[in-house]
C-alpha cells in the first residue's frame, strides 16, 4: 500500500453470511483508491456494486480478505473512529425531510460532538464552510423536504464535507436528477477530490458521464470480476467494451462514448 493510497482491497470477498454456506457475491478483489481522485464504480444491475460499496464503507463485514483504510484494517476500527475516516452519502428523504438544510449538515459533526451533540465554535465553522462550498448559503434555513433533488443531494454532500473525513463514499449520487444536475454534481465531486485531496468513491449507472469525468473507474461484473484503471486505459484495452457492449450498444474508445446502433 503506497503513501497515496486511501483504501486498499486485499483478496476481498463480499457477500452475506448464511448458515453453513455464505452467499458470495464477489471474490478475489484487489484494488486501491488514491487520495485526490474521484473513482466511479460501474457495472450492470446485479454485478455486486451495492454489496461492494457497503463493504468498503464498513457497513457489511467481508466474508474474506480485508479492506484497509489509510493502512488500517477496517475490521479493527470502532464506529466513531471509522466515522472520522469515511463519510458516506445516502439519500433518505424520510429521515431528514423535516430538518432544515443546516441541521442536516450539522449532523456531519456528530463524530466530534459530545453526548448532547452541542456544536462548538469550530463545529459551526466547519458547517458554515461546507454549506458555502456547495453554494447553499441562501437555503440554509429551508426544510430539506422543500428542496429540489439537486439541492438535496448537495446538502448531503455538504454534510459529508462537514464530517471532515479523508474519504467520501456516495451511493448513486446522480440518481433521479435531471441531466444538467447530474453533470453539476459529478463535476462538483471531481473538483472536491482534486482541490482538497479527498478520496471520492461513488457508484453510478450514468456510464457515459462517469467515464468522461472520473479520474479512475472500477468495472465490476459477476463473471469477469473487477478491473480498474483510467477510462482511457480501460477503453484502449477493450475492458469497457467487454463489460458493457451488448445488443445495440457499443463503446467507442476513441470518443469515450457509448453509441446506440439503430436496428
Amino acid at each position: 500500500m503506497n503513501s497515496n493510497s486511501a483504501i486498499c482491497l486485499r483478496n476481498l470477498t463480499t457477500g452475506y453470511p448464511g448458515g453453513k454456506t455464505p452467499h458470495v457475491v464477489s471474490s478475489g478483489l484487489d484494488a486501491e483508491l488514491r487520495c485526490g481522485e474521484m473513482t466511479c464504480l460501474l457495472g450492470s444491475n446485479g454485478a455486486g456494486k451495492s454489496t461492494l460499496l457497503s463493504t468498503v464503507s464498513g457497513f457489511r463485514p467481508p466474508l474474506g480478505g480485508e479492506v484497509l483504510v489509510h493502512g488500517r484494517s477496517i475490521a479493527t476500527l470502532g464506529a466513531r473512529e471509522l466515522s472520522r475516516l469515511v463519510g458516506v452519502v445516502l439519500t433518505d428523504r424520510s429521515m431528514t425531510a423535516d430538518l432544515t438544510l443546516r441541521q442536516v449538515v450539522e449532523l456531519g459533526r456528530s463524530p466530534y460532538t459530545g453526548f448532547w451533540g452541542r456544536l462548538s465554535g469550530s463545529d459551526n465553522a466547519a458547517v458554515d464552510e461546507a454549506i458555502a462550498m456547495m453554494g447553499l448559503g441562501e437555503l440554509a434555513h429551508r426544510a430539506v423536504g422543500t428542496l429540489s433533488d439537486g439541492e438535496r443531494q448537495k446538502t448531503f454532500i455538504a454534510k459529508a464535507i462537514a464530517q471532515h473525513t479523508p474519504v467520501i463514499i456516495l451511493d448513486e449520487p446522480t440518481a433521479f436528477l435531471d441531466y444538467p444536475s447530474k453533470v453539476e454534481i459529478m463535476q462538483l465531486l471531481g473538483r472536491l477530490a482534486r482541490s482538497t485531496g479527498k478520496t471520492v468513491f461513488l457508484s453510478t449507472h450514468d456510464l457515459d458521464m462517469a467515464l468522461q469525468l472520473c479520474d479512475n473507474a472500477w468495472l465490476l461484473d459477476r463473471r469477469l470480476g473487477l478491473v480498474t484503471g483510467t477510462p482511457a486505459a480501460l477503453g484502449a484495452s477493450g475492458a469497457i467494451g467487454a463489460y458493457f457492449n451488448r445488443g445495440g450498444v457499443s463503446y467507442d474508445a476513441s470518443t469515450l462514448h457509448f453509441t446506440i446502433n439503430r436496428q
